[in-house]
Formats: C-alpha cells, sequence, structure tokens
C-alpha cells in the first residue's frame, strides 16, 4: 500500500501505510500519523462518499498542528481500498452496515493497538453518516465526534437522478449492481470548478483534481443503484426523531449554509434533537467545509477547538 504524493499535495511526513482485511474478506487501506512530541491523543478521520486518503493531506496537517496523531482508512469501494464490483468506477455497497464493519475493524486493528489516546472521531458527509450509525447501534468508540455536512437529507433534489421509490424498484427487480439512470463514471472532484457543489475555493478543488489526474485508481464515479437505496433507507431512519434522541455519544454537527447537496435544515432539525450533542451552521459554506475557503475553514476549526479538549483552546 502506497501514499499518492505529487509536488501539490504532498504526503505528511512519518506515515505509516497498510492495509488490514475485515470479517467479511474486504482489504481496507489504512494510514496513520504520530502526534507532535509532547501531546497525547488521535483524532481517526472519516471520509466522505468517493473521497481518499490523500485528498486529506492538508487536514492531518491541521490536525497534527493542534497536537494529535492521526488515523484513517479508505471505506470499501473507494480510495485504494478493494472495490466490491468488477468497473472500479461504480461505488457500490450492499447496505450501509459493511461500513460499520470497516470502521470497527480500523479501529481494533489499528487505532486500538497503535494510536495514543483519548480517541476522537472527525467525519465528513458519508463518514459522518457511518459514525452516527455507529454510535446509534451502542459503540463507544471515540470520545467526541466532530461530523462535517452529516448525510441525513438531502437539499432538495433526487441523489444522482433517483428517489426513494425509483431506486428500491430497480434494487428489487435485480438491478443493484447497475449505476444509478444517468451517472457518470468520472469523479465529481475531476469536473469544471464553475458551478460544482463541494467547494468555493479553486485552488483546493484544482489540488483534489490534481491528485486523481496523478492516480486514477483513486477515483469513484457515480453510485450505484444499491448504494443510493441503502443511502435512501439510511437517511429516512435518521430523520425521525426518535432516533437522535436515543444517542448518548457527544458529537458537533456542523452544516454548510449554501450546502446543495445535504440539507442544512435536516441537520439542524437532527441536531436539535440530540440529548448529547449540538449543532451549528457555517454561513456561506458549501458542503466539502474543509476544502473550503480559508476564512471559512477558520470557522470549522475554531469549532472543533472549541468542542474537541486536548486543542490549543484547552491548553
Amino acid at each position: 500500500m502506497k501514499l499518492v504524493s505529487i509536488p501539490a499535495n504532498p504526503a505528511p511526513s512519518g506515515a505509516a501505510v497498510g492495509a488490514i482485511e475485515t470479517p467479511d474478506g474486504v482489504t481496507l487501506r489504512y494510514a496513520r500519523f504520530a502526534p507532535p512530541p509532547g501531546r497525547k491523543g488521535t483524532v481517526c478521520l472519516f471520509q466522505g462518499r468517493a473521497e481518499f486518503i490523500e485528498k486529506y493531506f492538508e487536514v492531518v496537517h491541521d490536525l497534527r498542528s493542534r497536537g494529535f496523531a492521526v488515523a484513517t482508512i479508505d471505506f470499501r469501494g473507494q480510495g485504494l481500498s478493494q472495490r466490491a464490483v468488477r468497473d472500479s468506477r461504480k461505488g457500490h455497497a450492499r447496505r450501509f452496515s459493511d461500513y460499520l464493519i470497516d470502521l470497527e475493524t480500523f479501529v481494533k486493528q489499528v487505532v486500538l493497538p497503535d494510536c495514543p489516546p483519548p480517541f476522537f472521531a472527525l467525519g465528513q458527509g458519508m463518514g459522518a453518516t457511518v459514525l452516527i450509525e455507529s454510535a446509534a447501534r451502542g459503540h463507544r468508540w471515540f470520545d467526541r465526534m466532530v461530523l462535517a455536512s452529516p448525510m441525513i437529507g438531502l437539499a432538495q433534489r433526487p441523489l444522482f437522478g433517483a428517489g426513494p421509490t425509483f431506486a428500491r424498484s430497480l434494487r428489487l427487480l435485480g438491478f443493484g449492481r447497475l449505476a444509478v439512470p444517468g451517472g457518470s463514471r468520472h469523479a465529481a472532484a475531476a469536473e469544471p470548478f464553475a458551478d460544482n457543489p463541494l467547494t468555493s475555493d479553486p485552488i483546493r478543488y484544482a489540488r483534489t483534481a490534481a491528485v486523481i489526474e496523478a492516480e486514477p485508481a483513486l477515483t469513484v464515479g457515480a453510485p450505484t443503484v444499491a448504494w443510493t437505496d441503502a443511502a435512501f433507507r439510511t437517511m429516512t431512519a435518521m430523520q425521525r426523531p426518535q432516533y437522535p434522541a436515543r444517542l448518548r455519544q457527544p458529537m458537533l454537527l456542523i452544516a454548510g449554509g449554501h450546502d446543495t447537496m445535504i440539507s442544512t435544515a435536516a441537520i439542524e432539525r437532527f441536531g436539535f434533537n440530540l440529548r448529547a450533542g449540538s449543532h451549528l451552521v457555517i454561513p456561506g459554506a458549501l458542503h466539502d467545509l474543509m476544502m473550503e475557503q480559508e476564512q471559512l475553514r477558520k470557522l470549522f476549526w475554531a469549532a472543533f477547538d472549541a468542542f474537541v479538549p486536548g486543542t490549543p483552546l484547552y491548553g
């Protein structure tokens, strides 16, 4: 296993990169980065759909500058982890609980034996949703979670051209491994910058595109019907008021005020119903909060610092 390092996006120094195997036989790529001297604690970083470790090199630097070790994985079906279907450009999963297997395997084989406690989690998009699902099932791997743009509801548009009933019907008809109708094989981050829904920062957007150009194997295009159906079913469950009310995991949800992919209102409703968490909205930010313009990223990191013990704010 390797990390893809390019001049515009160099790999952080001192990385330990390897592979682990899940109980159901899937090979996952992981990376861990030691903390600076004299500090303790690890932030486990979980990416969004179709993302990969290299996209978050700057975030690794941000976390290590705060004194944390960092550990991260590519979820199954993306990055340089094992793909589930022959066409590697399809983002496929049978069900979202498969990602929980990835999470548990990563924690048990990498985090607990090799990383300094206490443990915190930072999730983006789909990765944030997986963390919420894990907490809902009673797992307390982490002291606190910071969840950026969690996939709880959609922002007034169908998911890759498919609605819940349509996706369920296609899956029941045996088309689960097909790409959603109208979906592209190209990664969203490799599309032209103009009108992209991810970030308003052209430099960070171009940086991700350059990594994809250097290593096309990292990319994933549109998801399959099965992934889309699983996503809709997960979001439907999360939008029930009793779902957040039963969570006991301390968590902070952060939404982008201009996110056109994930519903900011759904994140706010979820946050209002939390018993052990809170939420906030960053005005003007799009979906990829950690890849946004610097003034917006500063707001994100200020919220992180206020919530996670061990950051400079706490001394």
